[in-house]
Order: structure tokens, then C-alpha cells, then sequence
């Protein structure tokens, strides 16, 4: 995240390794809980960041309009806080910033990935030990398409946070004994919410499922 819209990047990180997201199978393939109709925003509400378009549902998306800065909804639903997987579809209409801010929580804790931000193109995870995305270890510079469609598959469990783009995994990061928090800016989205920054950004099949292992509790809204 940033201040103004158009920043440029300032640095060049190399992007890690790339491996690819094991395919689900069995009951697995058939846990998947959708979290979004395809009609209605039933289950989610607005974030009501100051200045913020007003979301919507057109054609089979939800479209979050270009804001002042950001423009978001947070799901108002129980939901797991523990081994749990989501995935989402993403993209970035209009604008130069990030079209998939998605803020989960990781326990009691709140952390948000980023997608195509600080101009454009960073991903990364904010924050870790208190630092945002573009500072610390799972910062990453990718290019992005506008209209492009893209999967962003999340898996939290309790030794790591796990994110897969396009069904390639991009970030595995260990957790324990790490700080984890969220940029004050995105607080509205707690405790699970997706956001865009200064951008038309769309979303679509939005799901989560519970991940194999010892039961978590579900928090109830």
C-alpha cells in the first residue's frame, strides 16, 4: 500500500522459486464453500472506507469500484481463523494499484496480501514483524494484465501463510514467533476482506474450505 496512486517502485526483488499448487482430490476437491452467489453481495457488507466507490454485483462479479483510495467489502459470516484455504478469482479493470488487497486472519491476528501494488506490480504480504509488503522477505515485483482474469489461492495454517497465483506458488512464509498485523488503512477489512487501492478492481468464485488437522474454532460474526 501506499500514499499516492502513481508511485513507482522503488526497488527491483527477485522472485522466489516457483512451485506448483497440488491439485485437491477426493472429499478435498468437494469441501470448497462459496462464499459469493454470483447475484447478490448476501454474506458481505462495505467496508465504508472514506471516499470509496460503491460496490456492486454485474455479470456474475462483484466490481469494486475506483475510490479516493480504498474501495472494499468484508465478509459479515462466520468463518475459520486457522487451516483454512481461499481462494478467489481477481482483476484489475482500470487504475495503476493493487486490485486484490485481501486481509485474513491468522489466528487472532489480522495480516493482508497484497496483489499488484506500489504502482502496480508488488505482491507481497503486509505486514510481517511490522513490516508491509514492499519490506519485508515475501516482497516480489510481477507484472500484471489489465482485464486479465487471475486465481489467488491463500492457505493458512499454523506453521506458515502459503499464497499460489495462476496455480504457482509464490509465497511460503513461516510463521511462528512472528508479529503479524495489518496497515492501519486497511482496518475496515477486518477480520476478512478484500480491497482495491485507486483502482477498478472485479472479483469472482470466492471459496474457502477447512484445511486436514486438528480442529479449529470457527468465529462466529
Amino acid at each position: 500500500m501506499k500514499v499516492l496512486c502513481l508511485t513507482t517502485l522503488a526497488m527491483l526483488v527477485s522472485a522466489p522459486a516457483w512451485a506448483d499448487d497440488p491439485a485437491p482430490k477426493g472429499k478435498d476437491a468437494e469441501s470448497w464453500t462459496s462464499l459469493f452467489d454470483g447475484k447478490t453481495l448476501q454474506g458481505w457488507k462495505s467496508s465504508e472506507f472514506g471516499g470509496q466507490g460503491e460496490p456492486r454485483v454485474e455479470d456474475g462479479k462483484i466490481v469494486l469500484p475506483m475510490g479516493a483510495d480504498l474501495t472494499g467489502i468484508r465478509w459479515a459470516g462466520e468463518h475459520r481463523t486457522m487451516d483454512y484455504e481461499l481462494s478467489l478469482e481477481a482483476v484489475r479493470i482500470d487504475g495503476n494499484d493493487f486490485f486484490c488487497g485481501l486481509t485474513f486472519p491468522v489466528g487472532d491476528d489480522p495480516c493482508s496480501l497484497i496483489v499488484g501494488g506500489w504502482g502496480g506490480s508488488l505482491v507481497g504480504l503486509s505486514s510481517l514483524d511490522g513490516f508491509d509488503a514492499s519490506e519485508n522477505e515475501t516482497s516480489q515485483v510481477l507484472d500484471f494484465e489489465k482485464n486479465r482474469w487471475y486465481k489467488v489461492r491463500l492457505r493458512v495454517t499454523k506453521p506458515k501463510i502459503e499464497v499460489w497465483l495462476d496455480g504457482k506458488q509464490i509465497i511460503d512464509v513461516e510463521t511462528e514467533g512472528r508479529r503479524i498485523s495489518i496497515r492501519i488503512e486497511v482496518e475496515r477489512s477486518r477480520p476478512l476482506g478484500i480491497a482495491s487501492w485507486c483502482t477498478t478492481a472485479a472479483l469472482r468464485d470466492i471459496k474457502v474450505r477447512p484445511v486436514t488437522g486438528p480442529a479449529t474454532p470457527v468465529q462466529k460474526p
